[in-house]
């Protein structure tokens, strides 16, 4: 299915700035449509965490200084928004075409009052890629709890924007293939880019679940859908599967993988290939669970 529709979480932050100018370089590519979101936080939802013993003048003043906050983040969320489209050339539009295909890439506006991960959950269920902001191991709690909520909660892929600005995405594309299910999604969900991709390198990590279909299966697969790639075998022996995969991406401008395709709990605990490709990873990630 072509991707014809994406959805972007915003605050105004630099962090989510990379979001909406990695949302628009794919747009741009695929001609698709970028639904901006800016979830506003509703201020009463802070006086049952706060207001126990408070006065009501305080109660009055909190909510007020909130609603002060709120407002202004909302202002540089839709200023970033503003420059952005004149800057990367997006039409604005709310509505889809009326009949055919669309014509160029365009871009809506939508203010939300809620919390992010639950209005990206409702909103990304009908979209067909989610771009988010990279969680980091020191960020904010905000980007973490969104990237869980889209990749969890969403049934829809996520791209997760790189840790600094790119020329391109989705031009030359690595794919991880470890065999899984997960995996399987990921690739599905990014043929389109597959597609467009000037080349495309699969990296399979060896495994018990990759050996006995051989590394030429998802080569195959892809050749019947147009799409040529070359395939090299990455070995568990060599050291951390994260890290060799990373190495093993050059110059790709792209990663497509499964996200914890093992126990999330594991993984969070012990580490594991997501956890270490999403902290130590510089380019965008197409993932899928």
């Amino acid at each position: 299915m072509p991707i014809r529709k994406i959805i972007v979480p915003i605050d105004g932050t630099g962090a989510t700035e990379l979001s909406l100018d990695t949302a628009f370089q794919l747009a741009r590519d695929l001609e698709a449509h970028v639904e901006v979101v800016h979830a506003r936080p509703d201020p009463r939802l802070a006086v049952p965490l706060l207001g126990e013993g408070m006065s009501g003048a305080m109660i009055e003043e909190l909510i007020d200084l909130t609603e002060k906050e709120s407002a202004a983040r909302a202002g540089a969320a839709r200023d970033m928004f503003d420059r952005a489209c004149e800057t990367g050339g997006m039409a604005l539009s709310d509505t889809p075409p009326t009949a055919g295909p669309t014509t160029g890439p365009t871009a809506g506006w939508v203010e939300v009052t809620g919390a992010e991960d639950d209005v990206l959950v409702r909103r990304g269920r009908l979209a067909d890629l989610l771009v988010v902001a990279r969680p980091t191991e020191h960020g904010d709690a905000p980007s973490a709890v969104s990237f869980n909520a889209a990749v969890f909660e969403s049934g829809r892929p996520v791209l997760v924007a790189p840790t600094e600005a790119v020329a391109s995405v989705g031009r030359r594309v690595a794919i991880s293939r470890n065999g899984s299910a997960e995996a399987a999604r990921a690739v599905s969900a990014a043929m389109p880019v597959l597609k467009r991709a000037e080349s495309v390198r699969i990296l399979n990590v060896d495994s018990d679940d990759t050996a006995g279909e051989g590394a030429a299966s998802l080569t195959e697969f892809l050749g019947w859908h147009g799409v040529s790639a070359e395939s090299r075998t990455i070995s568990a022996d060599q050291g951390p599967v994260g890290a060799a995969i990373i190495a093993a991406c050059g110059d790709a401008d792209l990663l497509v993988m499964g996200a914890y395709t093992h126990s999330r709990l594991l993984q969070l605990i012990l580490g594991g290939v997501t956890r270490h490709v999403l902290e130590n990873a510089k380019l965008p990630l197409l993932m899928a669970h």
